[in-house]
């Protein structure tokens, strides 16, 4: 092909069933039997995919023709080694080696929005379900297509742009969604850089819980209400990422977006300068935040729907040098309100901190900096208290996640509801539980005593390094030791680690200067010091890790604890008792996650201290 580079010596008809199936059966990845059964029923298999494609696509799924790997993939074939199915992004990439082009997995995060628009128009890119990703080093074209073997359109796109192109193989699935994302988002921008009028008039809402309903894919194109669309499409851009922030930052000449992924940000956009005024102003008349206000930061939320389930949003507006930046907060209630047992503690961990909520009345503080799970872990303990005969009351400041099962309380200091004054309201409630949000001065932290001591379970979170550093903050407060010593059941710090990604996860040996560096015992690491660590791959993006779980230091006030709170001992007293009594730090139970391959050295050495 010329200046495309090594090309499959095939025609477009070879990429059939076929030759997936002898590429699958080759890998290992089928058997024959398996293989001559695939092929029995593909007509079937055809027009299942099809009606499936019709009925989320529309008309625009009778375009293209069912692909071999999405055939194959219909089938639905579990892996051998137990882990996951023969999927279109499996096949796919069987499917590449076969036919000699490198495989590339879509990653949306690195969409190069640009390049492809100027490069080729939409339709010409749905008419052959191709997608220019990048410019490589020797400066090829690497295009994403679906048939490795289409001679004539690699020679036809060459001409088109005067460039060589490489082609790679790609789910095809995945660049459609990319074409429609792009192409849409950036006709969607286009025409809100022209029309400032799509959020201008601020709704006088007074429903807290209003809620709001994202356009469909579909009308991304057709709507006539270009910013509204926008905004759109960024809030179901970071669900599908699984994103916990989106940052929407103004700069000189343009305005960046960021999602936050598993506790890491990643530039993810950048639209033209003129539309963000226009977008920030979106957001804040849907999060009922006062729009023509630009010179102080505001906060707001927005509750709106996903996969059919509630999805809280808290957005903050802060002025900058170039403009109001807005920060929104994704506050999943799957990921937020959870069973104990899936916040990632180890069964004694667990034991000990169901022992503390499970009595009738004290104090229990969970302590951490910010984005380290607190919240989670205050949230998921209440719906285990939870009941027909439990009233539980919260105080937050401010609130993270609406939930029928508890009474809350929104801090208002323009109306004198501080905490300190919430709290003395809710004891005239007849609370059985009540959540402290944060005790933040004397006032609270002396109520909340006063609340554990006379009959009533308290939980509440403290901003410390770590589970013993609460004492010191709450004797800091100005509380009696004494009471402290009486009140307080268990304090606990923690965490969050990013996981391992599974799908790439190899063996990896750690070096005399890395134990070293751990500052850990070694019998913490059963087995020797071989531990687990992602290579890196299209699941995780590249980083490694997918998802996150919880590390904690938990100490029990038992009572040797409690005589040493009360005579006012000092930290390091406090500790070796606390290590008496089995307590581990957030380093030693971080290096308990690594010795059970759930995450990696590094991870642990970047949010643990030793």
């Amino acid at each position: 092909m010329s200046g495309s580079g090594s090309s499959p010596a095939r025609s477009r008809v070879d990429f059939t069933t076929l030759f997936v199936l002898e590429a699958l059966v080759g890998q290992g990845l089928l058997t024959p039997q398996q293989a001559q059964e695939v092929l029995a029923k593909e007509g079937a298999a055809r027009a299942r995919v099809l009606k499936t494609q019709s009925a989320s696509g529309g008309k625009d799924a009778a375009r293209y023709d069912v692909s071999p790997v999405e055939v194959v993939a219909a089938f639905q074939i579990p892996l051998a080694s137990g882990r996951g199915v023969l999927d279109e992004d499996r096949v796919t990439e069987v499917a590449a080696r076969a036919s000699g082009l490198a495989y590339r997995k879509i990653d949306p995060l690195k969409l190069d929005m640009t390049l492809a628009t100027r490069t080729v128009s939409r339709p010409y890119a749905q008419k052959h379900v191709l997608l220019p990703l990048e410019r490589s080093a020797q400066g090829r074209l690497v295009v994403a297509v679906a048939n490795p073997f289409d001679r004539e359109l690699f020679e036809s796109f060459h001409r088109l742009t005067g460039l060589p192109v490489e082609p790679v193989l790609s789910a095809k699935a995945d660049i459609l969604k990319a074409i429609s994302d792009i192409y849409g988002f950036k006709k969607t921008l286009a025409r809100a850089a022209d029309d400032f009028g799509g959020a201008t008039n601020a709704q006088q809402v007074s429903n807290f819980e209003q809620l709001v309903s994202l356009s469909g894919t579909q009308e991304l194109e057709a709507s006539d209400r270009p910013v509204v669309q926008a905004v759109d499409y960024l809030l179901r851009y970071a669900f599908d990422n699984r994103a916990s922030d989106i940052h929407i930052e103004p700069k000189r000449s343009t305005s960046q977006v960021r999602l936050r992924i598993d506790g890491v940000l990643h530039p993810v956009y950048s639209l033209p300068a003129q539309v963000h005024a226009p977008i920030v102003s979106r957001v804040k008349m849907l999060s009922r935040i006062d729009i023509s206000e630009k010179r102080k930061a505001q906060d707001g939320r927005i509750k709106t729907e996903r996969d059919g389930r509630e999805v809280e949003l808290r957005v903050s507006t802060l002025p900058t040098a170039f403009g109001e930046k807005v920060v929104i907060r994704i506050f999943d209630p799957e990921t937020l309100v959870q069973d104990i047992a899936q916040l990632g503690f180890e069964p004694d961990e667990k034991g000990a901190f169901e022992s503390w909520i499970d009595q009738p009345h004290g104090l229990i503080l969970v302590t951490g900096p910010t984005g380290s799970g607190k919240t989670t872990t205050l949230y998921s303990a209440l719906k285990a208290l939870a009941g027909p005969d439990v009233n539980v009351t919260t105080i937050e400041d401010p609130i993270e996640m609406v939930w029928d099962a508890f009474n809350q309380v929104q801090v208002q200091p323009k109306v004198g509801l501080d905490f300190a004054g919430a709290l003395r309201h809710i004891l005239r409630q007849d609370p059985d539980v009540i959540m402290v949000g944060e005790i933040r001065d004397t006032e609270t932290a002396e109520n909340a005593i006063q609340s554990a001591l006379t009959g009533h379970l308290v939980l509440s979170t403290l901003h410390t390094n770590d589970a013993l550093g609460a004492v010191a903050r709450m004797r800091d407060l100005g509380v009696p030791s004494f009471l402290l010593a009486q009140s307080l059941l268990g304090v606990m710090a923690q965490r969050l680690l990013r996981r391992v990604c599974s799908h790439c996860a190899e063996e990896a040996s750690l070096t005399p200067d890395e134990l070293l560096a751990l500052q850990a015992p070694l019998p913490l690491l059963p087995g020797g010091v071989r531990v687990l660590k992602g290579a890196g791959c299209v699941r995780c993006r590249g980083t490694g890790y997918v998802g996150r779980t919880g590390v904690f230091e938990i100490v029990t006030t038992n009572g040797e604890l409690r005589e040493h709170i009360a005579r006012e001992s000092p930290y390091e007293k406090l500790v070796e008792i606390a290590r008496r009594g089995g307590m581990r730090t957030l380093r030693e139970a971080a290096v308990r996650k690594l010795a059970q391959g759930l995450t990696a050295f590094d991870e642990v050495v970047r949010m643990t201290s030793a």
